[in-house]
């Protein structure tokens, strides 16, 4: 479809491609980096609420609310329903709720929906039984599932296109900080009952103090310009980019590159779109890693603490190794810094997966404290650098009218797969220990690997609207 131009109320005429063209050629200046920050600061909390789950199972088990294991393999009082749980969430935010940030905006539905599983946890750490418990944090993966789709897309669309990688690396290096603090508080709060109350209720609590903040990160951070083009908006749009541009010129100190040629506008805004080629093939590829993907990335993040008590370590001892293993979480992401924009992003993928399985084999041999956590944090970097490299090449592949819906789409399968994922890794461990949940896992991610090493486009330095086609 050719470029559109839409005349602005004054008569001034504007055009889409040009405007986007004028953001992709910005410097990475003080004010871009900032912006990178604050999605970061709200991909913090979202990270401490979805992986305090593996943190606050033994306090869980230790309360009596549910129990290690199941006797059968779908039991609803077990660590593996409340996991289930979460993800039966995420499953309904990614895909179902996903047209939302379409719709009404990156900037709004990234508050909102903060906002939203904020208040599901507070209301979730005051159950005491198992129903109640996994009810409440069903609810709160749904927002969350809607918060992973909307920071994606925002992200992707509102930096250059030459610090893309770096940008993602950067918001999960500040989201993943999330891993040692809840680590932390675990190891200090689970084993007590301060004030009378369960440790693991006051982990939950602390998380929700994201509220506090969510209103002055929102007022920090600009609508996605590109979003603005889709919806005909080009007034607004052209007004962020101006004030950006006055920021970015002030700090750059000399005056801004000149934008390339502007590539074609494309209006694509239903879900159909998604199954035309070569979207269609990009869908079912991701969908198919996020799968695999998830049963390594979460199968070791939920399962380190039971899986170390179940080789004979104390609560206590398990918590203070995992929380160890954490200081670990935010490296992989800013090792991204790095490479991140050096090397393509499906290479990078691959090469973690490969480092991921060579790790997990080793981890579930051996009983040595010092390999333990030398391998945890082997580990944690593998499936932290995959993390940064798959989220943005994800929101790379699809075009803007529709990627929080595409993101969304291919995202569930993630969500889908961890419901089921931690019945699996419960009925292995009960079944053949923890070797053999680890065999498990690095099956997964091997096919993950091969998934997007065979069959995934090249995205690095490429402008969004060329990689749409």
């Amino acid at each position: 479809m050719a470029t559109t131009r839409i005349a602005e109320p004054q008569g001034a005429i504007l055009d889409p491609g040009a405007i986007l063209s004028r953001l992709d050629r910005l410097p990475p200046t003080r004010t871009i980096w900032r912006l990178v920050a604050l999605l970061g600061l709200g991909f913090f909390f979202e990270l401490y609420d979805l992986l305090f789950t593996g943190y606050v199972a033994p306090g869980l088990v230790k309360a009596g609310i549910l129990t290690p294991t199941t006797p059968g393999l779908f039991g609803a009082s077990g660590v593996a329903s409340f996991v289930a749980a979460l993800f039966t969430g995420l499953f309904i935010g990614t895909l179902l709720c996903g047209w939302l940030a379409d719709r009404f905006g990156r900037r709004a539905i990234f508050t909102w929906s903060l906002l939203s599983y904020t208040a599901a946890n507070v209301v979730m750490a005051c159950q005491t039984e198992a129903f109640g418990l996994n009810l409440w944090r069903l609810i709160a993966g749904i927002g969350l599932g809607l918060e992973m789709v909307t920071i994606g897309s925002y992200l992707s669309e509102l930096v250059p296109k030459a610090i893309r990688g770096r940008a993602f690396a950067l918001c999960q290096g500040i989201g993943f900080t999330a891993v040692p603090v809840v680590a932390f508080l675990s190891y200090l709060l689970i084993p007590v009952q301060p004030l009378g109350i369960d440790g693991w209720r006051w982990v939950v609590l602390i998380g929700a103090s994201a509220a506090i903040g969510v209103w002055w990160m929102r007022a920090g951070l600009p609508e996605s310009p590109r979003w603005l083009v889709e919806r005909g908006r080009l007034a607004e749009a052209e007004a962020v980019l101006r004030r950006l541009e006055g920021r970015i010129a002030a700090e750059y100190g000399r005056p801004l590159p000149p934008p390339a040629a502007p590539d074609p506008v494309q209006r694509r805004g239903a879900f159909g779109d998604l199954w035309v080629p070569p979207y269609r093939r990009r869908a079912l590829m991701m969908a198919g890693f996020n799968v695999f993907q998830t049963v390594g990335f979460y199968g070791f993040a939920n399962w380190v603490p039971t899986l170390l008590v179940a080789q004979g370590i104390t609560i206590t001892s398990s918590l203070a190794y995992t929380a160890l293993i954490a200081l670990a979480a935010p490296v992989g992401p800013l090792i991204g810094l790095i490479i991140a924009d050096r090397f393509e992003r499906k290479h990078v993928i691959v090469a973690a997966a490969l480092v991921y399985i060579a790790c997990g084999l080793s981890f579930a041999q051996t009983r040595d404290v010092g390999a333990i956590v030398a391998l945890g944090i082997g580990l944690t970097l593998a499936s932290n650098v995959m993390s940064y490299s798959f989220h943005a090449y994800q929101a790379e592949l699809f075009p803007t009218g529709i990627r929080a819906r595409a993101v969304g789409f291919v995202y569930s399968w993630s969500r889908f797969s961890a419901i089921f994922t931690g019945f699996v890794i419960a009925f292995v461990l009960r079944e053949t220990g923890t070797p053999g949940v680890f065999l498990f896992i690095s099956a997964a991610m091997l096919a993950a690997g091969l998934l997007v090493g065979l069959l995934g486009p090249r995205t690095r330095d490429v402008a969004l609207e060329k990689i749409a086609g």
